[in-house]
């Protein structure tokens, strides 16, 4: 069984920062390529950032230039650094991951697993 568990959100003023984590835990599996998704309260999810394997990123128009995606790939942790933070940030955001089990004929192929999601609310 696979776990994602977020961290870091919060309140913050517009114009401040967060650093968001998520940490995959479990056994024997192989992280793939890893994303940010936000749920903002009135919008369609959104894919905020991507990075795969091999750290190729890939960001929304709407957070270039303030937000970077980043992972570790040996902690098994993928990170979202927020800067200057916008009301319109405001949403639940959650992280997703591509993975396998290698070595493992029970698990053949690809999975997807998602975290429970952590609050980030930039007031005005």
């Amino acid at each position: 069984q696979v776990q994602l568990v977020e961290s870091g959100g919060g309140l913050v003023q517009a114009g401040g920062s967060l650093r968001l984590t998520c940490v995959a835990s479990g056994s024997a599996f192989r992280l793939i390529d890893m994303a940010w998704y936000r749920q903002s309260p009135g919008k369609r999810s959104e894919l905020v950032a991507s990075i795969t394997k091999d750290d190729t990123t890939r960001l929304s128009e709407s957070v270039k230039g303030r937000f970077t995606v980043s992972r570790d790939s040996a902690q098994k942790t993928l990170y979202l650094q927020m800067n200057s933070l916008k009301p319109d940030d405001t949403g639940v955001y959650y992280c997703n991951a591509e993975l396998d089990f290698p070595g493992n004929s029970y698990y053949e192929g690809t999975y997807v697993y998602w975290g429970q999601g952590t609050q980030v609310t930039v007031s005005s």
